[in-house]
């Protein structure tokens, strides 16, 4: 009985190593799959060749439900070349998309004009709202270089609300909730523009 239970103990240690390591590792290799995927979908909104630094290292985390959507700190990467600040990327939500919140990565450069806007995370009708995904649709890239100030804060709106973007047909919550959470964030940086930049770098 003794060797009985030495012997299922020794099986049992060696299982739970086997499984921590096994689960170290998947682990490991889970978090590279997510840091490429990241930096892929970053250069999606801002050229690559732009900027020398390490931009998933130069974050900081910013807070502001009201203008970028979530009542969670909001991850601001800061793309420079040879220090000198280039451009934003902000990872913003609008909060009303017609089935729920709708992530974003909302890149603008220092001039503070939009490089590009794509939707990472959404649960909008198939068919309908998910032509905010660039593989469904051009829509998303008519914020490319729009600013706070172009088109004009009336402007920024869809059609159906007098503005300058094209809603969909069927759907206009959708582009509608997009268009506000865009600009919201184009105000943001407006007004946080020297402390995005200077805001000492994340731990």
């Amino acid at each position: 009985m003794l060797r009985t239970g030495v012997i299922l103990s020794l099986f049992t240690a060696i299982g739970v190593s086997l499984i921590a390591m096994t689960s170290l590792l998947t682990q490991e290799k889970i978090a590279a799959n997510d840091q490429a995927m990241l930096q892929q979908q970053i250069e999606s909104v801002l050229a690559p060749y732009s900027y020398n630094n390490s931009i998933l290292e130069d974050k900081i985390q910013v807070f502001d439900p009201e203008l970028l959507g979530s009542k969670q700190l909001v991850t601001v990467y800061r793309a420079r070349q040879d220090n000198l600040p280039i451009a934003a990327v902000f990872t913003p939500i609008a909060p009303n998309g017609y089935n729920g919140a709708i992530r974003l990565l909302v890149g603008i450069n220092h001039q503070g004009m939009i490089t590009g806007v794509r939707v990472i995370d959404h649960h909008e009708t198939p068919g309908l709202g998910d032509k905010i995904e660039l593989e469904k649709s051009p829509w998303v890239l008519s914020f490319n270089n729009h600013s706070f100030s172009y088109p004009s804060p009336d402007r920024w709106a869809v059609k159906k609300d007098g503005g300058d973007f094209d809603q969909f047909t069927g759907a206009t919550i959708t582009p509608r909730a997009i268009v506000q959470a865009v600009y919201r964030c184009l105000e943001y940086f407006d007004l946080h523009q020297q402390d995005i930049f200077t805001t000492p770098l994340e731990e």
